[in-house]
């Protein structure tokens, strides 16, 4: 198999660490080179950002002003680390990519289309072979992620800003089917690695 680039998308509380262990894991029975990688991060320079974007000391923070810091993460993930990688034919799982920006800050925030404008210079146009949207109601979404730990800047916004975002994520995999599969984050572990196993299967026979 060559290289992929996976990619899991969700709000806060849906699982996806979780799940990401499990596709790495997956590929790697199959004595695949997988590499996990998170956004804003995977670069030294991308950490800094995404200290930046997360702190809840920056309340102030303009709505442009985070589209295009997390722009600026991306783009330099992807140059520095995700697009050497994949040209070596390593598999790619990325907790979070452009759809979190069109999701976050072109609905939640209501920036529009400038958001997917921007990332696509960001990018360079790089897109994923697959997306797994884990698919959970804010509501729900948040009581988990309130057991984790201290909210960070984003989740700390009010429930009509997540609402927003998750109908922006819901947009998304209306818009593209073929790649974004809507997964219930309501179910249990074993129920929801069942189906990304059967998607990832169908990717070895591509």
């Amino acid at each position: 198999m060559g290289g992929l680039f996976i990619t899991l998308e969700g709000g806060d509380g849906a699982g996806k660490s979780t799940q990401i262990e499990y596709i790495e894991k997956f590929f790697k029975e199959k004595n695949c080179v997988v590499v996990c990688t998170r956004e804003p991060g995977g670069t030294r320079i991308s950490e800094m950002l995404r200290n930046i974007l997360l702190d809840k000391g920056n309340a102030e923070m303009e709505a442009v002003t985070e589209m295009m810091i997390y722009a600026a993460a991306r783009a330099q993930s992807v140059r520095e680390f995700i697009k050497p990688a994949l040209a070596r034919g390593e598999i790619i799982i990325c907790d979070r990519f452009v759809d979190s920006s069109i999701a976050y800050q072109g609905y939640g925030r209501k920036l529009g289309e400038m958001v997917s404008e921007v990332n696509s210079i960001a990018t360079g146009g790089l897109r994923p072979d697959i997306t797994f949207w884990l698919d959970i109601d804010p509501k729900i979404g948040g009581v988990r992620a309130a057991k984790t730990g201290e909210p960070d800047r984003l989740e700390r916004e009010n429930l009509g800003f997540h609402y927003r975002v998750y109908e922006g994520y819901k947009k998304i995999a209306e818009k593209e089917p073929d790649r974004v599969k809507r997964i219930d984050a309501t179910g249990s572990i074993d129920d929801i690695r069942k189906e990304i196993r059967s998607y990832l299967e169908e990717l070895g026979t591509r």
